[in-house]
């Protein structure tokens, strides 16, 4: 960052029972002033951002993740068009890391693209106005969006939650209110893949909980002639996999077209899932009231 800048790096200690304070505390003490360190005790990816984002001092907010490699312009590109104010927020490049080569069946770009599971964000050389929201391991706000919109929902990120998604459900929320987004092609951040990701299984598990925390972004919504809505979307989705999707699946010719169109099966299934279990919570509740 330029001189005329301060920043500060908040790393938060989310009731680790390992050596993260005493190394995070060293670190701090080695590279004084601009590394803090906080202490959230609440276990929770969201919680442990909203906890420095209370304590943070700036008035533009980045994020990262602990398991990324950024390049050294990273801070300074990434918050460059929010210091103006046509942006209220910004997304980064997010690659995978140096040298990784992935399975026949994974394509990473494309339109059977499959990168975002592996937190993987690229739109593209041409940096301008975002239609998607960003990814956390490289993304920035203007502070003031917190005090207006909300923090990241704690029923949202892991752990303990299996609902992922808190991160571009904020900025889903800022676009829906008409906010802007800026997208920086050269805020680039390198993601770690480990092994146990690179397998069906866990691509299949994501999308499931993908599909069930869509459901949770929806609401409720309305009745329709008494019936209630999530009976409806239960029905819609059913419908829209047997027609639109499992037919794709099975005529599929290449392994990454095939295995893009069974996520999405996944997907669909979370989503019929998390609906039935809502509906079946509603009813309960509904039933106690009675």
């Amino acid at each position: 960052m330029p001189d005329t800048v301060e920043w500060e790096v908040l790393v938060v200690d989310n009731n680790s029972d390992d050596k993260t304070r005493e190394t995070i505390e060293n670190f701090c003490l080695k590279y004084a002033p601009h590394f803090r360190y906080v202490f959230e005790r609440q276990q929770g990816k969201s919680y442990a951002l909203n906890a420095a984002i209370r304590q943070a001092q700036g008035d533009i907010l980045a994020f990262t993740d602990d398991d990324v490699i950024v390049e050294p312009t990273w801070l300074e590109t990434l918050t460059k068009a929010l210091q103006r104010g046509d942006w209220v927020g910004a997304g980064g490049r997010v690659l995978p890391e140096r040298g990784f080569s992935p399975p026949r069946w994974l394509a990473l770009d494309g339109p059977y693209s499959l990168g975002g599971v592996l937190a993987l964000f690229d739109r593209g050389d041409k940096p301008g106005q975002l239609d998607w929201a960003p990814f956390g391991a490289s993304m920035a706000f203007r502070r003031e969006m917190f005090a207006k919109y909300g923090e990241f929902r704690a029923d949202l990120g892991p752990p303990p939650s299996e609902l992922r998604g808190e991160d571009t459900e904020f900025g889903y929320r800022l676009m829906a209110a008409g906010e802007r987004l800026w997208y920086e092609p050269s805020a680039i951040a390198y993601h770690s893949i480990p092994a146990n990701r690179i397998r069906k299984e866990y691509f299949l598990g994501w999308w499931f909980g993908f599909g069930r925390s869509s459901v949770q972004k929806w609401g409720r919504g309305a009745s329709v002639l008494g019936i209630p809505r999530r009976y409806l979307t239960i029905a819609k989705i059913g419908v829209s996999a047997l027609v639109t999707i499992v037919p794709r699946w099975v005529f599929a010719l290449r392994p990454e077209q095939r295995f893009y169109y069974k996520t999405l099966i996944w997907r669909k299934a979370g989503e019929i899932y998390e609906s039935c279990r809502l509906a079946q919570q509603q009813n309960g509740k509904v039933k106690e009231r009675k």
